[in-house]
């Protein structure tokens, strides 16, 4: 299916279909720089909800992209469990100390509400009016750190490795803590206006660990919470290897997954087999440092590999575009996107891969 014009809604939901829209679905996931388009330092853009809605759509109109993307950074999230944030001039806020400081804390968590959580309010808001400018002409991707990748956040990477392998018994119970924040922060998200919900789950790459303590933990836990998303889901491993468990990522029931540039697109093409959409991978740290034309190449190669067909929505492969990344080569992402991403794709009869 091929139309003459669509929306960027229209274009997505063509795309998620397995089937080919007008172009290449643009998924340009831009969070810091809606703070340089506002002449703003990051902690000061972050205040305020109405910052990140005019940077929203200031950066929408800019680049040409397919979607509205909310996020404002991950320990947001780890805000509301008492935490805090380190905010840096260049680059993605960090999370300060942990919450869960001794495995012990685990046994009396208890998930914070939503709805009293003024960090995570101030995001429903920026949804609300988001949703209020475009309707459902633009995709608006809402994003929850999955139940099992938050603890690396919440305690630390090292200690949650230990606890994963160690002590059963506080790795569920963490689990059970964190599925029910992370169910009602995604369906609070839908409620608010959001179309889907990106479920970032590092932990679960192969990258992080193998495929058979996936099975066993993350897999079960992402089953158990994406079946109570009241919304669909695309599931990305934040730049992780992902080809090993991309059948077992599909069995969650999430639609699409956010792949890295670590691995071949054409090969993770083949492996989703149309039961998942393929999102990325453009390398966002290279990015930093292409030339327009290097930018143009790495498109056409992206969609050379993984647009015949459907199924694909063009975009980095960690999931945010790193702050020094400048305008020249986002630009030209986008024109590179007109110029070759239009269906059908009569252009790769006569394309080679230079690599």
């Amino acid at each position: 299916m091929t139309a003459t014009t669509m929306t960027s809604m229209q274009r997505t939901l063509t795309a998620l279909g397995q089937q080919e829209p007008d172009r290449v679905p643009l998924f340009l996931l831009t969070t810091l720089h809606g703070a340089r388009e506002l002449g703003m330092s990051i902690e000061a853009y972050f205040s305020r909800s109405e910052h990140v809605v005019e940077g929203q759509m200031r950066l929408l109109e800019k680049y040409r992209g397919d979607c509205l993307y909310p996020f404002y950074y991950a320990s947001i999230e780890v805000e509301a469990w008492g935490g805090s944030t380190l905010f840096l001039p260049d680059g993605p806020p960090l999370c300060g100390a942990p919450v869960i400081r001794r495995p012990a804390d685990i046994d009396s968590l208890v998930p914070p509400s939503v709805m009293a959580s003024p960090p995570l309010l101030k995001v429903l808001e920026t949804i609300r009016e988001l949703k209020a400018r475009v309707a459902d002409t633009v995709p608006i991707i809402g994003v929850a750190i999955s139940p099992f990748s938050l603890p690396v956040m919440q305690m630390g990477f090292d200690r949650y490795i230990e606890l994963l392998y160690e002590d059963p018994q506080r790795f569920e119970r963490l689990m059970q803590a964190n599925e029910a924040f992370v169910v009602e922060w995604a369906n609070a998200q839908l409620a608010a206006g959001a179309t889907a919900i990106c479920y970032f789950d590092p932990v679960s790459s192969t990258t992080n660990i193998p495929r058979e303590l996936y099975l066993k933990t993350g897999q079960q836990v992402a089953k158990r919470t994406i079946a109570r998303i009241q919304g669909p889901t695309a599931t990305h491993l934040a730049s992780g290897r992902c080809l090993p468990i991309l059948a077992d990522i599909a069995d969650t029931g999430t639609a699409v997954v956010g792949v890295s540039i670590l691995e071949d697109l054409a090969e993770l093409k083949t492996a989703a087999h149309k039961r998942v959409s393929l999102l990325g991978n453009l390398n966002g740290v290279e990015m930093r440092r292409w030339t327009p034309a290097q930018a143009e190449a790495e498109v056409r190669r992206a969609i050379a590999k993984a647009g015949p067909g459907g199924g694909f929505l063009l975009g980095d492969n960690h999931g945010e575009i790193p702050w020094q990344v400048p305008d020249e080569v986002l630009l030209a992402i986008a024109d590179a996107v007109e110029r070759w991403g239009r269906y059908p794709l009569d252009w790769l009869a006569d394309w080679h891969d230079s690599d």
